[in-house]
């Protein structure tokens, strides 16, 4: 497989959320909001890249007995370094997020690209793998996020973007958007629409 279509397959034809179906959890639950969904993406993007890259130069030296917990141990630093800079200098977006960035950790998106793909591959496919699926994962979080934040509170990033003369003759902001419901609403039509457009049908 090129370069290229390693970074592009999992935006575009085999998303990560639309296609196989991963990481499900953290889309419902970060996504009442553009911003905590947008920081969310950019975090899970550098660890996946991070952890493929430091996975694929030492997969040599791993013993397969251990290599889950090698994996697993990569992972939890990457998110531990990650959740410091977030409460350096996004404190108020950390506290959004909450435990959501520790779960990091057991997103079956990260430990799935390690054992599927930087195990078996050189360094620089497998960061742009990573690169990749975060992409993919991010874009359909701030989709969410955003359509969630426009319906459910009439903003987007914290300003107002529905006006006045809307609230003026009778409209309301959609409650659903902010509850889980309306999430789940929302990423089955996102599922639907990937999926129609890239043809993608499930095997029997």
């Amino acid at each position: 497989m090129s370069n290229k279509k390693t970074f592009f397959e999992p935006i575009i034809h085999n998303n990560p959320i639309t296609i196989q179906i991963l990481g499900i959890c953290s889309a419902l639950a970060v996504t009442t909001q553009l911003k905590p969904s947008l920081v969310m993406g950019i975090a899970v993007t550098v660890i996946i890249a991070l952890s493929n890259l430091v996975i694929s130069l030492i997969r040599s030296f791993i013993p397969k007995k251990i290599r889950i917990i090698v994996e697993m141990t990569i992972i939890a630093t990457m998110v531990i370094l990650v959740d410091l800079i977030l409460r350096a200098y996004l404190f108020d977006v950390s506290k959004q997020l909450s435990v959501f960035v520790g779960l990091i950790i057991t997103n079956c998106i990260v430990l799935g690209r390690l054992e599927g793909f930087a195990l078996i591959n050189k360094p620089i496919p497998s960061i742009l793998d990573g690169f990749g699926n975060g992409i993919g994962y991010s874009l359909i979080l701030v989709a969410v996020g955003a359509t969630r934040e426009i319906f459910g509170a009439g903003t987007l990033l914290g300003y107002s973007v529905i006006p006045q003369s809307l609230y003026n003759v009778g409209y309301v902001n959609n409650g659903l958007m902010v509850l889980a419901p309306g999430a789940f609403f929302l990423l089955g039509l996102i599922v639907w629409l990937q999926r129609s457009i890239t043809g993608h049908y499930e095997e029997e």
